[in-house]
């Protein structure tokens, strides 16, 4: 993460125009660990077309709550605060990238519309 996205709040940066792709997760959960090197090479794939984040469930509660996370890990989508998607459990990279892709593609879309 950038030193320039630390800076900003968690509402800031789901807000922007760049879409942002979130990862709920827990120290203690296996799943979770394996989505670690997933998100580095979606990260790698995707560059600057997206910003992927990580938050500690349990450390951040009333956010697990606001987006309903019951379970981890859990990755939401967002572009300009909307949430595009949202799924709990581990998702491998080919799938990922073809679900962040749509999903970008039909928001755009539909804010043509």
């Amino acid at each position: 993460m950038s030193t320039e996205t630390k800076k900003m709040n968690f509402t800031e940066i789901v807000k922007g125009d760049r879409p942002v792709l979130v990862d709920f997760y827990a120290d203690w959960c296996g799943p979770c660990k394996m989505m670690g090197p997933i998100l580095k090479d979606l990260k790698k794939r995707l560059g600057d077309d997206i910003n992927i984040i990580k938050i500690d469930a349990e450390k951040n509660p009333q956010a697990a709550i606001k987006y309903q996370v019951r379970g981890v890990p859990t990755l939401i989508l967002f572009k300009e605060g909307q949430i595009l998607w949202q799924q709990a459990g581990v998702v491998q990279i080919s799938q990922l990238e073809q679900i962040i892709t749509q999903k970008i593609a039909e928001y755009e879309q539909a804010g043509r519309a």
